[in-house]
């Protein structure tokens, strides 16, 4: 049991450290003594050797036992301690909030937003178009500013004036808001900034057009389509036919593995998909002909099925895709883009057929990936000679 020794100072008192020396004396440790509400309190300071003495130890009671008089301020060290935390927590809170008072939207982007995207963005051209957007439009506009200064009016505002004169469409400006919107969120799970999203909620008109494409092959379409191909690229001829058959989209083509189909079943799983979610796919028999023909000897499990030449993911479809679709003069005399004929057709192509042959909608949109029904409805238009014949079946004689 440690030996105390009382000092001159009433209330204070110390023990020696058994083999530690400070100087050429051992080590002590100082203690206070003194009465709080009638009962008695004592608490330990600290080691000589790291700064506390007789004299210190003394002024700190003193402190003590007048604020139990006034009744102001910490009556105990647990409490002096707490309130001196409780300042150096809000000093940094406030050198914090300081400093994103300064950081402006570009520190943002440049130092956080971006490389996180790099990093964990699949599509390459998603980040590419990110990227386009935010040295054309949104850079020139608010990248000088501090996060905290842009507002819904007049930066928002002024963005989408900007890109509109430029004639640009109104999806395009949306996604740039989105862009915004995006890095005040991310600006807001990496604790950057914690204050309002100038590009959410209501008060942030987004403009609208409608601008879904409305064309869809015929089945003779198709047909010469997939002939046409064959001799010029059977890459893009095999990821044309899987368009078609099981609506995928062009990025989940490119990032389909072998273990994501089997020949065998007819089946497949489309893993971490737009949505989010992982969807089934079946496989019609020229598809599974196709997907046999296509696999290699010694194929591993995580291999793409389609790559580009360099054995790596190809990013775009070839621009034999394009020429086959001019020789057909498929796109002839066509100026509404929505009215030509594109990748993303046969997608619409394979929905589109779904429906004409009496498929429950609740099917197809789960063979879309849609999260929502009312997207597959929007996406898909019902045929305006089949609406005609509904209506004239109500004629009478």
């Amino acid at each position: 049991m440690a030996t105390w020794t009382t000092t001159k100072t009433a209330g204070i008192r110390y023990r020696l450290h058994k083999t530690r020396r400070h100087g050429v004396n051992f080590d002590k440790y100082f203690a206070i003594r003194y009465y709080v509400d009638g009962k008695r309190v004592e608490q330990g300071l600290g080691w000589n050797s790291k700064g506390w003495t007789e004299k210190r130890a003394a002024t700190t009671l003193s402190e003590l036992k007048a604020n139990i008089t006034l009744g102001t301020g910490p009556r105990t060290l647990q409490e002096k301690r707490k309130i001196q935390r409780d300042q150096l927590e809000e000093e940094k809170r406030q050198k914090a909030a300081d400093l994103v008072k300064n950081l402006t939207f570009h520190d943002i982007w440049t130092t956080s937003y971006f490389p996180f995207i790099e990093a964990n963005r699949r599509s390459q051209r998603a980040i590419e178009t990110e990227a386009i957007l935010y040295k054309l439009w949104i850079r020139p506009i608010i990248g000088k500013l501090p996060l905290s200064k842009i507002s819904t009016i007049p930066h928002m505002e002024n963005l989408k004036k900007t890109m509109k004169v430029a004639k640009k469409s109104a999806r395009t400006i949306r996604y740039a808001l989105d862009v915004i919107r995006q890095v005040y969120n991310h600006a807001d799970q990496k604790n950057i900034y914690r204050g309002r999203n100038p590009a959410a909620g209501r008060q942030v008109k987004r403009p609208r057009e409608d601008n879904r494409r409305n064309r869809h092959l015929t089945s003779e379409e198709s047909e010469i389509l997939l002939k046409a191909l064959w001799p010029r690229s059977i890459d893009t001829h095999d990821m044309t036919l899987l368009s078609l058959r099981a609506g995928l989209r062009f990025g989940e083509i490119t990032t389909l593995k072998w273990n994501d189909v089997d020949v065998f079943t007819g089946e497949g799983t489309l893993k971490d998909t737009k949505s989010g979610k992982n969807r089934p796919i079946f496989l019609t028999d020229d598809v599974k002909a196709m997907l046999a023909r296509r696999r290699p000897t010694h194929a591993k499990p995580n291999d793409l099925v389609f790559t580009d030449k360099k054995g790596t993911q190809i990013q775009k479809i070839s621009r034999t895709f394009g020429r086959t679709l001019n020789d057909m003069n498929i796109n002839e005399g066509v100026t509404d883009p929505r009215e030509k004929v594109v990748f993303h057709t046969l997608r619409r192509t394979f929905a589109t057929w779904l429906l004409e042959q009496g498929t429950n909608i609740y099917f197809i949109q789960k063979l879309l990936g849609h999260a929502d029904i009312s997207t597959t409805t929007r996406y898909l238009d019902a045929d305006k000679e089949a609406m005609k014949n509904e209506v004239l079946k109500l004629q009478k004689g």
